[in-house]
């Protein structure tokens, strides 16, 4: 199955950078690496000028487009700032997830096209616990999976958190990272 990892967290020693070794040992997965390939996630006025046309002036939106392309599992690690995600995975999204190339309209409603994905897993880490995420910070995770996703066509979206990551203990990071590596 070939796998695509998606990460755009800033500093290399991050934990997130932890989970992204582990997952990459168990798979051959292309990783799409916001951070290094200096992705801008602002949308522009070019950007916004082809954006309703499904046309894109970022030649790392059409280099992303291909990889996501030939992707038939997808994985995101990314922490959760301000209970949400980062801006530069919004700015992914919003300017690679183009009319045309991730979903249709057809009779006002959007008909996702990204049916090559077979299964997409979400890792997030944050200071705060999963069912402070769920239940009480908006779910963001929730109106990703049900809303932006699915009008993309993913199905089969999975989600895993490490909470408290700055207070949590070295085992229990030990013992995240074999359970990502058992799901993956």
């Amino acid at each position: 199955m070939k796998t695509t990892i998606i990460i755009g967290h800033p500093y290399p020693k991050s934990f997130n950078y932890a989970i992204l070794e582990r997952v990459k040992t168990k798979t051959n997965a292309t990783v799409i690496n916001l951070v290094t390939d200096n992705f801008n996630p602002a949308m522009l006025s070019n950007d916004l000028a082809g954006f309703s046309k499904g046309h894109f002036s970022d030649p790392l939106v059409g280099k992303y487009q291909k990889i996501l392309s030939d992707t038939e599992k997808l994985i995101i690690i990314t922490p959760i700032w301000w209970y949400g995600l980062p801006s530069i995975y919004k700015g992914f999204l919003d300017k690679v997830m183009l009319k045309g190339f991730a979903y249709r309209e057809e009779n006002g409603r959007l008909i996702g096209k990204m049916k090559n994905i077979k299964e997409t897993v979400i890792i997030t880490t944050a200071e705060a616990p999963r069912w402070y995420i769920k239940y009480f910070a908006g779910n963001p995770i929730n109106a990703l999976k049900r809303r932006v996703f699915k009008d993309m066509g993913l199905k089969n979206v999975k989600w895993v958190h490490q909470g408290n990551i700055t207070k949590t203990t070295q085992k229990n990071r030990t013992n995240f990272l074999e359970y990502v590596e058992k799901i993956i």
